[in-house]
């Protein structure tokens, strides 16, 4: 089963800053290109930190405090000072729902991609992620009934499928009732699925012999 992975998503075009880039300069890359954030590269362009526009705004508060402590200001800032470190981040083959999983569990709006040395190759974001719910229709309803055939093992035309705005609809009938756990499991899981309403009955009831078996013959994916 393929799923869209990160690198189908990503963009690899990336604006990067130094640890050594100035802070106002950061700012002015963040305002230009209409970006949250930014990753920090080290000479060998891996990946040591992210500054943020949370980063940024929360600097100016804390050089004010210093100023009031101390009388005098302290040395403007650079990247390095004020990034978040270590980086969150990605792989290219991992997958996009694994990348928007991360993204909701660490409150992050943008992921740098890295290469096994953690070399930057890419930058995925959430609205990259939102492309893999605008999956074609059709696409997906010609996925479903690929999983009827190849993997539950339906013959063509005993189950009928419809896909409207990524909603997926099943009206018909399998053979066995372990098939139709398999179907939904797998079905509800296929990317740009947003919800499926299946109305798929089954000829037989073969849960109980189904159970008992599991262990000696679960199906490889």
């Amino acid at each position: 089963m393929k799923h869209i992975k990160v690198a189908d998503l990503m963009t690899d075009e990336v604006v990067t800053v130094a640890p050594d880039t100035a802070f106002k300069d950061v700012a002015k890359l963040l305002a230009q290109h209409d970006i949250s954030g930014v990753p920090v590269l080290d000479d060998e362009d891996r990946v040591v930190g992210v500054v943020s526009q949370t980063d940024l705004l929360a600097h100016p508060a804390a050089l004010a405090r210093s100023d009031l402590q101390h009388g005098a200001p302290e040395p403007p800032p650079a990247a390095g000072d004020i990034m978040s470190a270590p980086a969150v981040t990605v792989h290219a083959e991992d997958t996009a729902a694994d990348a928007a999983r991360l993204m909701t569990r660490r409150s992050i709006e943008r992921l740098p991609v890295v290469d096994v040395e953690d070399r930057l190759v890419g930058i995925v974001t959430r609205r990259d992620l939102l492309r893999m719910f605008l999956r074609p229709d059709s696409e997906i309803r010609q996925r479903v009934q690929d999983i009827l055939t190849v993997v539950v093992g339906v013959p063509a035309g005993d189950v009928e499928v419809h896909v409207v705005d990524g909603i997926v609809t099943m009206d018909g009938m399998v053979q066995h009732r372990s098939q139709l756990r398999v179907l939904h499991a797998v079905v509800e899981r296929l990317d740009g699925v947003v919800a499926v309403a299946s109305h798929v009955t089954a000829r037989n009831d073969d849960a109980a012999f189904s159970d008992a078996g599991h262990a000696r013959h679960a199906m490889p994916w």
